[in-house]
């Protein structure tokens, strides 16, 4: 198996934000969530999440906010600088914006207010990314039961995150998993997630030299490209975000190779 190319340091990191978001959905109401599942919205790409009800408890975010900001200094004191002036910046207006727009996956947002107050460009929606995901993954295994495919296109049916990540599981089967929400749904072996590909002749599939449990699918028709692990060949499945964390250098891969995260249809004249 090909090592990771992410830091030992970088991977224990994850794994203690996955513990830490396991702990905090634990402290919310199931009752906060309320998912209202439009067949009709589905079917046309409409996010479950975004069909659904949520309260969000807004000292509950802080909280969360502050707890993985010291994490992250804990496991990496040199970033304390950068980290030590956020708390002085949240207050519960900026926190509903974060949720908001990470919510929306509003990238110029967090560009923006990091710009405008001094920050490194990763560390706000990185932070409100990391709170928000306990709310996701409680969405998710409310509405899981009712999740069985994804409009091509349309990213993960729970959530909206673009796919990008895959696992062949039980006698070869094809399972998309969401490293965000952790929704999972089944696939089409020979489908394109992004426009619904499903030719042989334009859907192929790259492999890695001495990977032997990865491999990326492709997609000549949209560009884009989703990362597949065996996973049967693990003793015990990491979870989805680690196993898209560890399979980092399939990205690099593909967007060499001018594939993309998110395909896009090409127009024809």
């Amino acid at each position: 198996m090909i090592k990771s190319v992410v830091s030992k340091e970088y991977q224990e990191l994850q794994k203690e934000i996955i513990k830490l978001q396991e702990q905090w959905k634990l402290q919310l109401d199931p009752e906060t969530i309320r998912p209202n599942l439009d067949k009709a919205a589905m079917e046309a790409g409409v996010p479950a999440a975004a069909l659904t009800a949520i309260d969000f408890e807004i000292s509950l975010f802080l909280q969360w906010v502050e707890e993985i900001n010291a994490l992250i200094i804990k496991s990496i004191p040199e970033l304390e600088p950068k980290l030590a002036g956020i708390a002085s910046l949240l207050n519960e207006e900026i926190a509903i914006n974060w949720i908001e727009e990470a919510f929306a996956f509003n990238h110029l947002y967090f560009a923006s207010f990091a710009e405008e107050n001094g920050l490194e460009e990763w560390i706000p929606q990185f932070l409100a990314e990391t709170a928000l995901r306990p709310y996701l993954q409680l969405t998710a295994e409310k509405v899981q039961h009712e999740i069985h495919r994804a409009v091509p296109g349309a990213g993960c049916p729970v959530c909206g995150e673009p796919v990008r990540l895959a696992a062949l599981e039980d006698e070869g089967k094809k399972v998309i998993h969401c490293p965000r929400c952790l929704a999972h749904w089944h696939a089409k072996r020979l489908e394109c997630s992004h426009c619904g590909n499903e030719n042989h002749k334009t859907v192929q599939f790259l492999t890695i030299e001495g990977d032997s449990v990865s491999q990326i699918q492709v997609c000549d028709e949209c560009n884009g490209y989703i990362k597949i692990i065996d996973t049967r060949q693990y003793i015990s499945q990491p979870s989805a975000a680690l196993l898209d964390l560890n399979s980092i250098h399939l990205d690099f891969v593909a967007q060499e190779n001018s594939y993309n995260v998110v395909g896009e249809k090409k127009q024809t004249n």
